[in-house]
């Protein structure tokens, strides 16, 4: 029996492999999407992938995970550095949860160098590029696997 985990991305991440691609690459959302299935089922995890520009809608997915998921990974994107709203409704969720962030945060703008949503993440990825997503859901499998 396959163990559902959230993959939520937050803002701007629909324009990923248009929008900067020098900062975030040349791959695109449906490509993570389908690299992430692919280590989902090499985990034994079931995949609800999702993005949103709306900080409500993310907030209403943490919400439905916490009936449905054992984990949540997340790229909380802008809303990182602004949303206390998102920490809450994470804080609210009793799964695991691996934070995030195609590239690495603390070599850009000093605002990017604080992230809300690490205050409950029990992993944090940055710099790995879209391969972080990967790296997420490798943890997460280890972690239910391991029963932590």
């Amino acid at each position: 029996m396959s163990v559902l985990v959230y993959v939520i991305n937050g803002p701007n991440l629909n324009l990923l492999g248009k929008r900067e691609p020098e900062i975030y690459g040349s791959e695109t959302l449906s490509d993570v999407e389908r690299d992430c299935c692919e280590v989902a089922n090499s985990e034994g995890l079931q995949l609800r992938f999702l993005q949103s520009n709306a900080e409500f809608q993310i907030i209403d997915w943490i919400h439905e995970a916490r009936e449905r998921a054992a984990a949540i990974v997340i790229n909380p994107a802008a809303f990182t550095h602004t949303s206390v709203a998102i920490l809450d409704a994470l804080n609210a969720f009793e799964g695991h949860v691996v934070e995030i962030h195609i590239s690495n945060v603390h070599k850009r703008d000093v605002f990017r160098h604080h992230s809300y949503v690490s205050g409950r993440a029990d992993a944090v990825m940055a710099g790995f590029g879209t391969h972080g997503y990967q790296l997420a859901l490798r943890h997460v499998g280890k972690l239910i696997r391991d029963g932590a």
